[in-house]
This record gives structure tokens, sequence and C-alpha cells, in this order.
């Protein structure tokens, strides 16, 4: 990665060495990531998933038909289904 890191730096590149140096300035935490397998990901799906549902639900009554759906969708609650 040093390597990379120095030649795309020395290549006056403008896009390259603004990567360099995004990726130089979060050196340490890329390979945490990369040596831990974390990352961000799921956190970052159930923000994007609870953003929705928040824009869909500006024409519901109550904030509770909100988070009703939001238990429903990301919480895991199963309520049975009545039978027909």
């Amino acid at each position: 990665m040093r390597a990379w890191l120095q030649m795309a730096q020395d290549s006056g590149i403008p896009e390259l060495v603004g990567l360099a140096k995004s990726i130089a300035r979060y050196r340490r935490e890329i390979l945490n990531a990369i040596d831990y397998d974390l990352s961000n990901a799921r956190v970052e799906a159930n923000n994007t998933h609870l953003r929705s549902l928040t824009k869909r639900s500006y024409g519901f009554h109550s904030p509770e038909a909100l988070i009703s759906m939001a238990t429903l969708t990301r919480g895991g609650a199963c309520p049975a289904l009545p039978q027909v």
C-alpha cells in the first residue's frame, strides 16, 4: 500500500493525488476493517431504510404508525396473521 500511495502522490494526476490523501488519512481504519472484517455497512443500511420509511410516513396520523412500520420491517416482529 505504501508503494501505491507514493506512486499515486507522485503521478501528478489530481484525482489520484486526492485518492491517495484520503487513503493515507484513513489508512489505520482501512487496515482495521481488512484485518478484523468489520464495517458499518449494516448500520448504514438500517439508517437508509429508516430514512425511507420516515419519508413515506408523512401522511400517517400518528408517530405510532411509523414506529410500528419500522418494527415490522427492521425489528423482526412477526405478528400472527388472521386466518381466513
